[in-house]
């Protein structure tokens, strides 16, 4: 019996291993493929990775870029960015723990508003406008919430801001626990395909098709290392509860709000997020753009750059 117990347990140390060798080989190759584009801030939170585009400053708007789940700033840099560019001032964050920020202790809205509100401080833009995209739509409202001091307008490009009654994503629930983060994730990290990467993106585009380059620009192995992983879904299981703790402070914003939602959008609903975020706030204006999904930043950029547009003539920014 004890030949057989350490036999099982050698196999079992073995098997670890090999998990770990081949995530950690991946995610050298996907990190060497996809350095760092912008710069590093040293803050005393950690360290936050932020690309500079667009005008020189003080020469335009300052406009933040903040992406949504398991992103970074190349999934602003991809189509928006280059749609506003010609006019603004744009700081495109990796926000705490994904891309190449490092990650918080515990990376709550209001913490990740915070420490993206110093970050914008030191590179010079105070009191920018700020756009967020799902859940960093969510960070733009925490940002405007806890520093309306700091902030001149919110962008909110398909974001959540108020609770839902559906379920946490089973894979979200099963990778935000411990068990999971240690197990599962190096399992994911190693072994999922990027075809498969590939093929996850398609629902989260419809009823539009992903953009032709969108997943080479945007570096689907980034999102598959384990930090990403483990972070993104302690983010995510978190998401509702500071969700419903912040709804309650929207009655207080005064700032211009602008939301862009597509009617078509199954992630983030248009009837429970953006509706009635204009109920709560005086100051919101939605726009919905009919049969368009999750991604209007990506397959829409036009009708977003519009909008922000529109918040900077409210903020009398232009």
């Amino acid at each position: 019996m004890r030949v057989v117990l350490a036999a099982g347990f050698a196999a079992s140390v073995g098997a670890a291993l090999t998990v770990s060798v081949l995530a950690s080989q991946r995610e050298a190759r996907v990190m060497a493929a996809y350095p760092p584009e912008g710069q590093f801030l040293d803050l005393p939170m950690g360290r936050i990775h932020v690309v500079e585009r667009g005008q020189p400053q003080g020469t335009a708007p300052d406009l933040v870029l903040i992406h949504g789940s398991n992103g970074s700033t190349r999934d602003m840099s991809f189509a928006l960015a280059p749609a506003l560019e010609d006019r603004y001032r744009i700081l495109m964050f990796d926000r705490p723990g994904l891309g190449y920020s490092d990650p918080l202790p515990a990376a709550s809205l209001a913490a990740q508003a915070h420490v993206l509100q110093q970050a914008a401080a030191a590179m010079g833009a105070d009191r920018p406008l700020v756009l967020g995209q799902s859940y960093g739509g969510a960070v733009a409202l925490a940002w405007a919430v806890h520093h309306p001091d700091h902030i001149a307008g919110v962008i909110s490009v398909s974001g959540p801001s108020h609770p839902w009654d559906t379920p946490l994503d089973p894979l979200y629930r099963l990778t935000s626990g411990k068990l999971g983060a240690k197990f599962i994730v190096p399992l994911l990290t190693a072994f999922v395909s990027d075809a498969y990467a590939r093929s996850a993106l398609a629902p989260v585009y419809a009823p539009q098709a992903v953009p032709d380059g969108y997943a080479e620009h945007f570096g689907l192995g980034m999102s598959l290392r384990r930090s990403s992983w483990r972070n993104n879904a302690r983010q995510r299981a978190d998401l509702l509860s500071e969700i419903q703790d912040l709804q309650p402070h929207y009655r207080d914003l005064t700032l211009p709000i602008e939301i862009i939602h597509g009617t078509a959008d199954v992630t983030v609903s248009v009837k429970i997020h953006g509706e009635k975020l204009i109920q709560d706030t005086t100051s919101a204006h939605l726009t919905r753009l009919e049969a368009v999904g999750h991604m209007p930043h990506q397959t829409h950029p036009q009708e977003v750059a519009a909008a922000v547009d529109r918040a900077a003539q409210r903020a009398q920014l232009r």
